[in-house]
């Protein structure tokens, strides 16, 4: 292995000063790579260095400004600085430049929905849920973007494959029953309260529902 791949092997291990060692070393090697820049900017940025994380990113791009990966780097970066319209900037530069990953999408997606945008972040998380359909808690942002704009019977569809792939999941058993709310079955919509209490006995917005629902009776 070179030191680049030596370098990944420890970062994975959680080796962070070696693995800091191998990137230094290849960079040294091959300082016009672009590659070992988004690696070390990687590794800065699990160690919760954002800005030096940030500058490495930088590099990348001025080395080679199709370097998809580093624009996504940067953005990631942004997002943890709470600067959403940056990291939107590029995490859609990241996109352009031929990245096709979930995780960039859900990203893009968050950015968009942490600036009160949910209807343009709605696509996003769609085509997330698309390339990993795995994803819960993407599948679960794409439920909540649907039911926020009333489309109720998509967002229940959402909401039951997340409860398929995590049965306790109890914030998608209290948005279910939000959905039954909405479609006037009050007998689901208690029921999915019930469980949500069950799994989270402090979930506070299930709690309220449920009170009500049944002071209600």
């Amino acid at each position: 292995m070179n030191k680049n791949e030596l370098g990944i092997q420890a970062m994975q291990a959680g080796k962070i000063e070696e693995a800091a060692k191998y990137f230094t070393e290849a960079i040294a090697e091959s300082p016009n790579d672009p590659v070992l820049y988004v690696n070390f900017g990687n590794l800065l940025s699990a160690v919760n260095e954002q800005e030096k994380a940030l500058q490495f990113f930088k590099r990348a791009i001025e080395i080679d400004e199709n370097t998809a990966t580093s624009y996504y780097g940067a953005g990631s970066v942004y997002y943890e600085q709470e600067k959403y319209q940056e990291a939107r900037e590029m995490f859609n530069l990241a996109i352009r430049k031929g990245m096709e990953h979930p995780d960039l999408y859900f990203m893009l997606a968050m950015s968009l929905l942490q600036d009160d945008q949910p209807r343009l972040a709605l696509p996003y998380f769609q085509r997330a849920v698309e390339l990993n359909g795995d994803d819960a808690d993407a599948r679960f942002q794409y439920g909540l973007c649907l039911a926020g704009e009333d489309s109720i019977d998509e967002a229940m569809t959402q909401f039951e494959l997340v409860l398929k792939q995590d049965q306790k999941h109890a914030d998608a058993m209290y948005n279910l029953g939000v959905a039954y709310v909405f479609k006037d079955r009050p007998e689901e919509a208690l029921s999915m309260f019930s469980k949500a209490l069950e799994v989270q006995p402090d979930h506070m917005l299930a709690g309220h529902a449920k009170k009500l629902m049944t002071d209600g009776q």
